[in-house]
């Protein structure tokens, strides 16, 4: 059951990754590359600040950077146990898609996806209450993640389970926050 369930993994990205035109590989292959995306975080601490303005920010972006940097170190881990190569490192594999950008890293699970839904989330759930339209901030980890399929890196399963790791750190770092907050009050 499992290798059919790669298997459909990969039939996935073929299918998805060759929906792939010329004419939009400079645009996915721009906003695969995090420092495109250092306005968006800009905006991230901005909003946070402005939400907790006068009410020790300073936590919540501490908690924004703890959700970041805890889901980066599982990422690695997880590459480094499982060692799944990259649809792109596939030799023949790699004949069947479009691969745009190559990566010497393991795929399972994806970095892009976990950290981008872990950061998105816990902004989202520091923010909401202020601020109801930052769950537009949604698009940044919905067209990062979709950017690994189209450039050839990964597969769908990698980015799935990124976004379902990086979403679940989100929640726990943001019950963290709320005890933090809690006691931060109580002293």
């Amino acid at each position: 059951m499992f290798e059919q369930l790669l298997e459909y993994d990969r039939k996935i990205l073929v299918y998805l990754n060759n929906l792939g035109i010329e004419q939009y590989d400079f645009f996915w292959s721009s906003i695969t590359k995090t420092a495109f995306w250092i306005p968006l975080f800009i905006l991230f601490i901005y909003v946070i600040q402005n939400t907790w303005k006068g009410n020790k920010p300073w936590i919540s972006q501490l908690t924004a950077l703890g959700t970041f940097l805890c889901t980066m170190a599982l990422t690695l881990f997880v590459k480094a146990w499982v060692a799944r190569l990259r649809p792109s490192g596939e030799e023949e594999f790699s004949k069947l898609i479009r691969v745009l950008h190559q990566s010497e890293s393991f795929s399972f699970f994806s970095g892009h996806a976990a950290n981008s839904f872990a950061l998105t989330t816990v902004v989202v759930l520091l923010t909401q209450r202020r601020y109801p339209w930052v769950h537009l901030f949604y698009l940044w980890p919905i067209l990062f993640s979709f950017s690994r399929i189209y450039v050839g890196v990964h597969y769908p399963s990698d980015i799935l389970v990124g976004m379902l790791v990086g979403m679940g750190i989100a929640f726990g770092a943001y019950a963290l926050h709320n005890r933090w907050r809690a006691n931060a009050t109580d002293s």
